[in-house]
């Protein structure tokens, strides 16, 4: 935490610390996020053992969440550009922590599906207008690397999720991991109602569009090549690392032996770890690469993707749980380059006014075709086959997502005035 000044930029001590109080909740938030998500993931064997539920339906339960998630997020971007969005954040929060701790008392596999249903109904009212508040805070030349900081949490917090999850699990039952994961959210969520609510458009100078009719903004963002191009190679990416989060635990216990709370903290610590190394380097790479040229950070992220691809590959192909390891945390590095860089590039390329409507929908195409999918078609394979070819297979739309990144560098410096 002691580098939230060195990327704050307001000029003044009090914006400085109010921005910074902002971006420290929302981060935390953020990390809350991840680690009710994949509580789910490591907890899944002990699930799948009380409700008697095949691999199809044990991917059902991270599917429904992510489509309730994807459909409700447009909306919840759409209401973002145009009431106060840190009302939206905490009270989204407060909802899923509630669904979560409920998750906790489910005692069939409907109750359960149900209550992860809630869940993204709830961080639906954050997950599109939390960047935009970001990007309202800080200027566009630093967005990269505050961004990564804000994304840092991804991987802690799905670290956090695998940790708890095993562990609970393993000394208590996944009954009380759901009920500690959703303790944390209750707080946050209060200390959400006291961030500081930035002017539209704040850091993108006097000429920014901080308002704009519904149809025109969805007019230039139909035609904003840049927007769709990195979308889709964000959905490819997105539908891997999804389906990747999912199953490696279960993958570690069922096919290679491993104890099921040693497998969580095992593959959570990897992903802490390359997760955090990868995004922090992203943010700062991304920075330098943007200055560079425009869409660097973008033409840095397609490369990160296509190397990425043939490790996640090779983590299964290897006997060794520990060199299976050391190469999925390569992986792993590679893909979690990608959070800063595309995400400010998402928001750069759009006007400020329909930024959270733009994250919203973005968050629609990346969950829709990616990760609300991939859960379940994994499991599908597995059930047809193997979970060790399903694996293998979910290395080729990370090879296909980078090449969309680098389409998406092209056409990036032609987008970049329309944010205006």
């Amino acid at each position: 935490m002691s580098q939230l000044p060195a990327v704050a930029a307001p000029p003044h001590a009090e914006s400085n610390a109010r921005a910074g109080y902002a971006l420290l909740i929302l981060t935390l938030i953020n990390l809350v996020n991840y680690l009710d998500r994949y509580i789910v993931a490591s907890a899944l064997p002990g699930i799948q053992k009380e409700l008697g539920i095949n691999n199809t339906q044990a991917g059902l339960l991270g599917t429904v969440f992510i489509v309730v998630f994807m459909v409700a997020s447009p909306l919840g971007g759409y209401l973002g550009d145009r009431m106060p969005r840190k009302y939206l954040v905490a009270g989204g929060v407060l909802l899923w922590s509630l669904a979560t701790g409920a998750s906790g008392l489910a005692g069939t596999f409907m109750t359960l599906l149900l209550a992860r249903a809630v869940i993204g109904i709830g961080e639906a009212g954050y997950g599109a207008v939390a960047p935009s508040i970001i990007s309202d805070l800080y200027p566009r030349h630093l967005r990269t690397r505050v961004l990564a900081f804000f994304y840092i949490a991804i991987p802690v917090g799905a670290a956090a999720g695998y940790g708890l999850g095993g562990w609970m699990s393993s000394t208590y039952s996944w009954h009380a991991a759901f009920f500690a994961g959703g303790v944390p959210g209750l707080v946050l969520g209060t200390m959400a109602f006291f961030m500081p609510e930035p002017q539209r458009g704040a850091m993108d100078g006097p000429d920014a569009q901080t308002k704009m009719p519904f149809r025109v903004g969805l007019k230039g963002l139909a035609g904003n090549k840049a927007f769709w191009a990195t979308t889709v190679g964000y959905t490819l990416m997105t539908f891997s690392i999804g389906g990747l989060g999912y199953w490696m635990p279960t993958y570690m216990v069922n096919t290679r032996g491993m104890p099921e709370g040693q497998a969580g903290l095992a593959f959570g610590a990897v992903t802490a770890v390359a997760g955090l190394l990868g995004t922090l380097a992203g943010g700062w790479l991304g920075d330098r690469m943007d200055r560079r040229r425009e869409g660097g950070g973008l033409l840095m992220s397609g490369v990160g993707l296509m190397l990425a691809a043939p490790f996640m590959y090779l983590a299964v192909q290897l006997e060794s749980q520990v060199a299976s390891f050391a190469v999925i945390g390569v992986a792993q590095f590679l893909l979690f380059l990608n959070s800063g860089p595309i995400n400010a590039a998402i928001v750069n390329c759009v006007p400020p006014a329909f930024r959270s409507f733009a994250m919203g929908l973005n968050v629609l195409c990346i969950h829709m075709l990616g990760d609300a999918i991939s859960p379940t078609l994994i499991g599908r394979i597995a059930d047809l086959s193997s979970l060790t070819a399903a694996i293998e297979v979910n290395a080729v739309p990370v090879l296909f997502g980078g090449a969309a990144l680098l389409i998406a560098a092209k056409l990036y410096h032609e987008a970049i005035p329309r944010q205006r």
